[in-house]
């Protein structure tokens, strides 16, 4: 059958061909983004909807009633806004040292790029805005590389090196959470379900052991393939190419580009920095949850305020709830999180008053702030968002 092609005159355009045929006319960036995404938005909308409505009709809102806010101390919420400032900082400066080993990119360029991409993870379902820092990266044009020279940025280096961040965040979020699990004490007996939710608690508490198994499988994988690569690759093929040997292949080459990411693991100068501020991220992390729970009155049965360890449990049980394919802006995932955590430390009574208020006040203050943060840095790279829209089948071709 012949090709049929319809020409459309173009009219509004002097520097466009007059005739043009459309099906080589691209579709704008909002529906090219919309085709590629649409499911998982209204997956991921789905998934938020009901997670609210459990909660909802356990009696917890995701708004809290205004007597849950009484014990408030208001100025522990300013307070609480430094430390994401602080905590955001050291999160977007210590990628340098997983890019250094081929670019150095200057600190000012990675935070723009970093809190834009942090406000495009918030806001995108099952956490796709995780590609925007690297096309951001590659479309701010080129960076020195280790020999001072000029060098292009690979959007598959780039995103190696995010996913070896992830991996290494992690690992090192579910060993303090395994720690904690159990050395910090918890109520005695322990609550069967989580407040006001069909959820048991000693699942969530398996589901902290878990994640550090998942995590230290991939980290080890990563380890296997940045040391031994060429006998990880055959490994692969052998056990996957028993069911499809394309599917071995493709395993295998993301492998290798993730393990890619880790060329800090064999420069100390740049290891020893980044696990330091890792450790000085998740602390301040800490740290900030910790000072705005005891300002919002989160006390024990006995009447003391939170203590550091159990916020670190707190912080865990967060990072093990956000695996669950989240919806836009983490709704109703991140309060399941804190409340299970809270569950196991404290009286119901303070779980579903003053610790209404800190779930409430915890979550806007994170939405808030980097929401703000990332609409501010695009105010000096624009465009920055439509850089994933038109890229994103790019990765193939670095």
């Amino acid at each position: 059958m012949a090709r049929v092609v319809i020409y459309a005159p173009i009219v509004a355009s002097s520097s466009a061909p007059l005739s043009t045929p459309l099906s080589s006319v691209s579709p704008p960036p909002q529906t090219h983004f919309l085709r590629r995404h649409g499911v998982k938005l209204v997956m991921s909308a789905l998934i938020g909807l009901g997670l609210v409505m459990m909660m909802q009709k356990a009696g917890m809102s995701i708004i809290p009633p205004r007597s849950s806010f009484d014990q408030v101390k208001w100025w522990t919420l300013p307070a609480y806004a430094v430390t994401l400032v602080a905590m955001n900082t050291f999160r977007a400066t210590r990628w340098r040292y997983l890019l250094r080993a081929v670019v150095d990119v200057p600190v000012p360029r990675l935070i723009v790029v970093s809190w834009v991409g942090f406000m495009a993870i918030l806001l995108m379902p099952f956490r796709i805005g995780e590609f925007v820092r690297p096309y951001m990266l590659k479309d701010g044009g080129k960076a020195n590389g280790p020999d001072g020279k000029p060098r292009d940025i690979s959007v598959v280096m780039a995103t190696g090196s995010v996913v070896a961040e992830r991996v290494t965040d992690g690992l090192y979020v579910s060993i303090v959470l395994a720690i904690a699990l159990l050395a910090v004490p918890t109520l005695h007996p322990l609550p069967m379900k989580v407040v006001g939710l069909d959820v048991p608690v000693q699942r969530v508490r398996e589901a902290g052991f878990g994640m550090l198994g998942l995590f230290t499988f991939a980290f080890t994988v990563i380890g296997v393939y940045y040391f031994a690569r060429d006998w990880a690759h055959r490994t692969t093929l052998a056990i996957w190419g028993l069911v499809s040997r394309p599917l071995g292949e493709k395993l295998a080459g993301m492998a290798e580009k993730v393990a890619d990411g880790l060329h800090v693991i064999g420069r100390p100068r740049d290891a020893i920095p980044f696990l330091a501020e890792t450790s000085a991220y998740w602390f301040i992390n800490v740290l900030g949850m910790w000072l705005l729970a005891w300002g919002c009155g989160i006390v024990h049965a006995d009447g003391t305020g939170i203590t550091f360890g159990e916020t670190c449990a707190l912080m865990g049980m967060l990072t093990v709830t956000i695996l669950v394919p989240g919806p836009p802006g983490l709704l109703g995932v991140f309060q399941l999180g804190i409340y299970a955590g809270m569950t196991m430390y404290f009286p119901t009574s303070v779980v579903t008053g003053p610790g209404a208020a800190y779930v409430f006040l915890l979550y806007m203050s994170q939405c808030v702030w980097t929401v703000l943060a990332g609409f501010g840095c695009l105010l000096f790279q624009r465009g920055a968002l439509r850089t994933l829209q038109k890229a994103e089948g790019d990765v193939e071709k670095e």
